[in-house]
């Protein structure tokens, strides 16, 4: 009975160290922290207390060309559909009714996605929630397509930035990234 005892407790230990070497590998650590582009948040809260509350990961630069056209090898190229982060799809929650862009959100969770240009963007509201950031195959699922406009920042930006501007009762969603910031007011 020792024996089998014995025997049994080395199986287990075995196996536990093989799940746990496998799952490592696979990057599937449950500290999300430790991951190359590591979990955000961004918040905005109305006079009212109601609030608007974004999760994403954040990837780092890294010296890579991050915005651009296909041909220049960007890792986001222009004219197409980016998971707005890295991971999992960017999570956007509001508990009020809000405009993004003048267009109507209703309070709700959500996810985004953005079109990124030289020039403009294209913010993407889904209503499809808990999905892997890509491939975007839910165009059927889509609350709405707004314009974002897109700019220059002072200096370069390592880490990929997701953050709100509050001004009285509106917020400003800014995202922003290498050398290039887009923007687009939301309110209630």
């Amino acid at each position: 009975m020792k024996r089998f005892a014995l025997i049994a407790a080395s199986l287990f230990a075995i196996s536990t160290v093989a799940v746990s070497t496998l799952a490592s590998a696979q990057g599937m650590s449950h500290d999300n922290s430790t991951r190359p582009s590591p979990p955000a948040n961004a918040e905005c809260k109305f006079s009212d207390g109601k609030t608007i509350k974004i999760a994403y990961s954040s990837p780092r630069a890294k010296g890579r060309t991050i915005f651009g056209d296909a041909s220049a090898k960007a890792l986001v190229p222009y004219g197409e559909v980016w998971r707005t982060g890295a991971n999992e799809a960017t999570t956007f929650v509001t508990d009020a009714d809000v405009k993004v862009a003048g267009k109507a959100v209703p309070a709700g969770n959500y996810t985004i996605f953005t079109i990124p240009a030289a020039d403009k963007w294209t913010l993407i509201i889904n209503k499809k929630t808990g999905e892997w950031g890509i491939p975007y195959k839910y165009e059927s699922d889509e609350l709405d397509r707004v314009d974002m406009k897109a700019g220059k920042t002072s200096a370069p930006v390592e880490d990929f930035t997701i953050a709100f501007d509050q001004s009285g009762s509106k917020c400003t969603l800014r995202m922003e990234w290498e050398n290039t910031r887009a923007w687009v007011d939301i309110t209630k």
